[in-house]
């Protein structure tokens, strides 16, 4: 059957038709993006959608939103929309819908899309395993962390807070970086740091180590400076971005249970090459006692361009067994 997948952010809404048989996604249509600043509703957007299909719409939709997701009544984050659960079906003409949280959606994705979608980054280059626990990190504009527990009648997807346990810092550097970060907001969460905007306080607190004076850059800029390598200093922040990537991605996984670690979000991926090349691998593995069971799990990026609208697909076709 087709359903309309969709992906609400805080700056985008994507929408695609995709078919599911069996519990599983088939095929994903091509997406179309909307920007949410230009549309007074989700359903306004959704109608915008329609317009352009050509046809009617399928009554089915899997939503994927950037917000919690556990009450009637859905406030977006970064964007104006409400979604009210009760009145889906009735204000997007639907006979069945799911809604899942953002990273919930990438938790589906990561269960479902093919063996190719991920690139292998540390550890035994192997196929993510098909019973466990798969723990899943995603840096973006939060750090978003989930697991997929994969059975043999399936998976479940869990959804969780991770990214806001405190930091932890493991060199001299990083106890200056949290010294600095929690004069700004008191108590630091890993998300302070491993984050996009992160790297402004770990960019500021390399130029403070060198008494450079502190340019006040977004992070928008940072990366961008990091990513075609211009500026000495941004490339050595990036640097330590992705040691503290592979330590929050240990962490997790110790704690999770984790039999292989996926890095998500779209932030992992401009970065997939750095971090392959960075001192990921060895902080990732870096626990102690545990160094030959941190060896021993494999760590992959998903690369599927669009994991939030498959995700969300794919939670419809989990739960209806469509």
């Amino acid at each position: 059957m087709q359903v309309v997948a969709v992906d609400i952010g805080g700056t985008h809404a994507r929408f695609a038709i995709a078919e599911v048989e069996g519990g599983r996604v088939v095929t994903l249509g091509d997406p179309v993006t909307y920007k949410t600043a230009e549309y007074a509703s989700f359903q306004t957007a959704w109608q915008a959608f329609a317009a352009t299909l050509g046809r009617a719409m399928p009554r089915a939709t899997g939503i994927a939103v950037a917000s919690p997701v556990d009450s009637d009544l859905i406030k977006l984050t970064n964007n104006p929309w409400i979604i009210r659960r009760p009145l889906i079906k009735e204000r997007l003409e639907v006979d069945d819908f799911v809604l899942v949280n953002d990273f919930g959606a990438v938790g589906h994705a990561v269960a479902q899309v093919p063996d190719d979608m991920f690139v292998h980054i540390t550890g035994p280059d192997v196929p993510l395993p098909d019973r466990g626990i798969i723990t899943i990190v995603g840096p973006g504009t939060g750090l978003g962390v989930a697991q997929v527990l994969r059975e043999r009648r399936g998976y479940h997807v869990l959804e969780t807070e991770g990214g806001h346990p405190d930091f932890p810092p493991l060199d001299s550097f990083e106890d200056a970086l949290l010294k600095r970060l929690r004069t700004a907001h008191g108590r630091v969460s890993s998300e302070r740091v491993v984050s996009g905007p992160g790297i402004v306080a770990i960019y500021e607190t390399l130029a403070e180590i060198e008494g450079r004076p502190i340019q006040r850059l977004d992070d928008k800029t940072i990366w961008s400076l990091a990513l075609d390598g211009t500026d000495s200093l941004a490339l050595a922040a990036l640097d330590r971005f992705c040691l503290s990537l592979g330590a929050t991605a240990g962490d997790r996984a110790i704690v999770q249970g984790g039999k292989a670690v996926v890095i998500a979000g779209g932030l992992g991926l401009r970065i997939k090459d750095h971090i392959v090349r960075s001192g990921f691998a060895e902080r990732f593995a870096a626990k102690g006692r545990f160094r030959t069971m941190m060896e021993a799990i494999p760590v992959k990026l998903i690369t599927h361009p669009q994991p939030g609208l498959f995700g969300a697909a794919a939670a419809f076709a989990q739960e209806h067994n469509s």
